[in-house]
Formats: structure tokens, C-alpha cells, sequence
């Protein structure tokens, strides 16, 4: 199941990346007193009393010239906030203390109140008994009680996530679910997504544009294959760090990242005539990060310029600089004119049955045996690594749970080595490998 996701909603400085820090536990969002520092939406787990949570950090807009409400940015904000509202289970909209009441939080307030997602407000900066006296006049906003919180010294934050976590209890919307399997496009804008989805359906059932961006929701296609249910996810193109215009398309990132998280297997499209980016590391990373399966598809082969076109020197050179999909297949196809493309479905199916794959016990263990005489397991101050028992305890993700005398002696180049080992005897093609170490009782 999909972990509800809680969106930060607010103008510019008011505290968002310092509360998201906090929440997270980590200072992954910039944070800097010049409003508008956040040019790009944080997505980061977290939890509280046992509920896990994926909160959302996102940047505000500066509604002011002359300290007048300039209306050319309302669309922007309405935007932000009205996006907000499709993709959270519940909207933590924050205000400033310090300042008090703005024009533009009205102008937020008034689209919160109209919708049905359930809205927290939160009063930032509120650093003294002073600054607490001012916390009644957030009521005129009329979103309920305003919760005070210092950001910055975490007060308050305990009793505002206690609301956070009654809010998301909650029975959820009935979602009718395929049984089928579900597969995501996914890949930086423009290269080729819209195309291969038309090209895999045989017809014309998304629009496709040569300027980037023009898919900004997940859009799901069924079709059978070989008498296989298929769910097809097209996603908006997910730009590198610093490159999310404000608005729609900022929200169209976070789209491909559940459809990510809802899929089996992702299909990875780079455009083979501008070679690998950082950016496609950067997706790949992602997928990891959610343990699903994935496929590289090298696109727009047909104009890759003949002093590269070589299949054999172009798959290395992916895999020395994706070093961390080794067991990821390479395909090269032309979306557009439809080479390779006939390969797609059935190397994905390949490798979905790879990720339900299970080992018996009896020959993992016989498999880690050899493994270990032929690599002794490391030691450390004069205690080596045992390794007493393995066994995979679960498929999708495929998660084998190994019993040791102690897990710190494990160091992360053996795991590796017995990731590979087993890997040799099961391939797993396209699918990452969980490795759990539990000492024993």
C-alpha cells in the first residue's frame, strides 16, 4: 500500500523547509532567510506513533510588488495549492507568527476551504508569550484551530503531528484495483515516453508534443498481452534539481513518483542521442529507493549519430556509469519509428516473474556455503562474521533475511559479494535484491 502523503502548503518563508527539516529529521531542504530559496519539492518518508507518512516540501511564490498583491502571480499560487489538494491526503498549511495574517494567506485559505481534503493549520514562529497572544487572530482564516509551533526549536511539533496522524486515521476510498501487472514510463521530459506508450497501444491514446512537459499527469492504460493483464503508467517527465518550474508541472514530479511507488516494473527511458545524464542516475536512484524492478530503454536510436551507434560500446558505457544497475537489461528502440519496441513487453514480463521468484531454503544455504569458502566472511578486532542460516522470507521485493552472530560485522562489500553469488545461481535480472542481517538469539 501507498504510504498518504502530507503536503506543505504556504507563501514564501514562513518556515516550510525548517518544519519539513524537523519532521525529517534530516536538513535535506535548503533553508535560508531570502524568501523562495525551495526551487524544488523534497519528498521524504517519515513517521509518528507508527504511522508512516510521505511528506511533501514545497516552494512558495512571492505574490508582491510594492507590497501590493500583484494578481499575475494568483494563477501560480492557485496552482500550487489547488495541486496540492489532488495529491495529499492532508495539507499542513502554514502561516507566520511573527508577521501575522497576509492578503496572500486568504487567497489559500480560500481555495483550502472549498475542498475536502482535510487542512491543518500550523502557526509558525510563534518563539515567545508574546507572539503566542497573536496566535487567535489566525481564526479569521477559518480553518479551524490554529496550532502553534516553533519550527525552528521543534516546540509544539509533537502536538501538531498527534493532529497530523488523527486526521490521516481514516478509513481510505474504496480504490478498485487491478490484479493485473503495472508498468510506469518514466524519464526525464522529452524522451520519448508519449511515444512508446502510443507505440506499445498501437494507437494515438496520449498526446504527444516535441516540447517537454506536456504530460503532467499519471495516466493509466490496460491492454492484455499474451493473455497477461497489463496496467500501462505514463508519467510527466521528472527535470533535475533547481529546473521544476513553480505550479502544475512541479506537482507533475511528484505523479511519477507514485506511479512509481504503484508499479512493478519501471521502464527507464533515456534519449540515446544526448547519451546518459545525471538526471537519469538521479530517477534510476528513485526507483531504487522504492525496491521495484526496472528496464533501461536507450530511445531515439534511429538518430543516434553513427560514430557512437554501437549497441555493444553504448550498453557498456551505460553500465560503467550506472554502475549500481549491473543487473538491469539494456534495450535500444525508436519509439518513434517503432524498432525494438516489440521487445519492451516481454523482457518486462521476464522480468516481473524474475521479482516473484523464490529460492528453497535448503539451496540459498547450500549457495551462501559456497560462497563463504570461496570468500571468507570478514572480521573485525579479531571477531570474525558467522553467517548460521538464510532464507528469503518474501517476493516483491525479493528479501532474504540472514541469520548472524553479529550484523555490525557485516560490511557492506560482503553483502554485496553474497548479492552476487546468489545472483550467479538466480538471476533476478532487473530486479533489486533486499539483504537483511538479524543476529541471533
Amino acid at each position: 500500500m501507498t504510504k498518504p502523503i502530507v503536503a506543505l502548503v504556504g507563501r514564501p518563508n514562513v518556515g516550510k523547509s525548517t518544519l519539513f527539516n524537523r519532521l525529517v529529521g534530516e536538513r535535506l531542504a535548503v533553508v535560508h532567510e531570502h524568501p523562495g530559496t525551495t526551487r524544488d519539492r523534497l519528498v521524504n518518508e517519515t513517521e509518528w506513533n507508527g504511522v508512516a507518512f510521505d511528506l511533501v516540501d514545497t516552494g512558495g511564490f512571492d505574490p508582491f510588488a510594492d507590497d501590493t498583491l500583484d494578481a499575475e502571480y494568483l494563477p501560480q499560487i492557485r496552482a500550487q495549492a489547488e495541486q496540492a489538494i489532488m495529491e495529499a491526503e492532508v495539507v499542513i498549511f502554514l502561516v507566520d507568527g511573527k508577521s501575522g495574517v497576509s492578503p496572500i494567506d486568504h487567497e489559500i485559505a480560500d481555495i483550502l476551504r472549498r475542498e475536502q481534503v482535510p487542512i491543518l493549520l500550523v502557526v509558525n514562529k510563534i518563539d515567545s508569550a508574546a507572539r503566542r497572544d497573536r496566535n487567535p487572530e489566525f481564526y479569521e482564516l477559518g480553518l479551524g484551530d490554529p496550532i502553534p509551533i516553533s519550527a525552528l526549536h521543534g516546540r509544539g511539533t509533537g502536538d501538531m503531528l498527534d493532529r497530523l496522524t488523527e486526521l490521516m486515521d481514516r478509513p481510505p476510498e474504496p480504490v478498485e484495483e487491478d490484479d493485473g501487472i503495472k508498468i510506469a514510463i518514466v524519464g526525464r521530459p522529452n524522451v520519448g515516453k508519449s511515444s512508446l506508450l502510443n507505440r506499445l497501444l498501437g494507437e494515438e491514446r496520449v498526446i504527444v508534443s516535441p516540447h517537454p512537459g506536456t504530460t503532467r499527469d499519471a495516466i493509466d492504460t490496460h491492454l492484455t498481452y499474451e493473455d497477461v493483464t497489463i496496467t500501462l503508467i505514463d508519467t510527466a517527465g521528472i527535470r533535475r534539481r533547481g529546473r521544476i518550474k513553480p505550479g502544475v508541472e512541479k506537482y507533475s514530479a511528484l505523479r511519477a513518483l507514485k506511479a512509481i511507488g504503484r508499479a512493478d516494473v519501471s521502464l527507464l527511458l533515456m534519449d540515446g542521442a544526448e547519451g546518459i545524464t545525471a538526471q537519469d542516475a538521479h530517477i534510476a536512484g528513485m526507483i531504487l529507493d522504492k525496491m521495484k524492478s526496472v528496464l533501461l530503454l536507450v530511445n531515439k536510436w534511429d538518430i543516434v549519430p553513427d560514430e557512437i551507434r554501437d549497441m555493444q560500446a553504448y550498453g557498456e558505457n551505460v553500465r560503467a556509469t550506472l554502475k549500481f544497475l549491473n543487473f538491469v537489461p539494456v534495450l535500444f528502440i525508436s519509439a518513434l519509428e517503432g524498432d525494438g519496441v516489440d521487445q519492451v513487453l516481454p523482457v518486462a514480463l521476464q522480468i516481473q516473474e524474475e521479482r516473484l521468484r523464490r529460492i528453497p531454503t535448503s539451496r540459498l544455504n547450500e549457495v551462501l556455503l559456497e560462497a563463504q569458502a570461496a570468500h571468507a566472511p570478514p572480521s573485525k578486532a579479531g571477531k570474525r562474521l558467522r553467517i548460521y542460516f538464510a532464507a528469503q522470507v518474501q517476493t516483491d521485493p525479493p528479501t532474504f533475511l540472514f541469520h548472524v552472530n553479529d550484523p555490525e560485522l557485516m560490511h557492506f562489500s560482503y553483502a554485496r559479494f553474497l548479492e552476487n553469488r546468489i545472483r550467479e545461481e538466480y538471476s533476478y535480472v532487473g530486479t533489486p535484491l533486499r539483504l537483511s542481517f538479524r543476529k541471533r538469539s
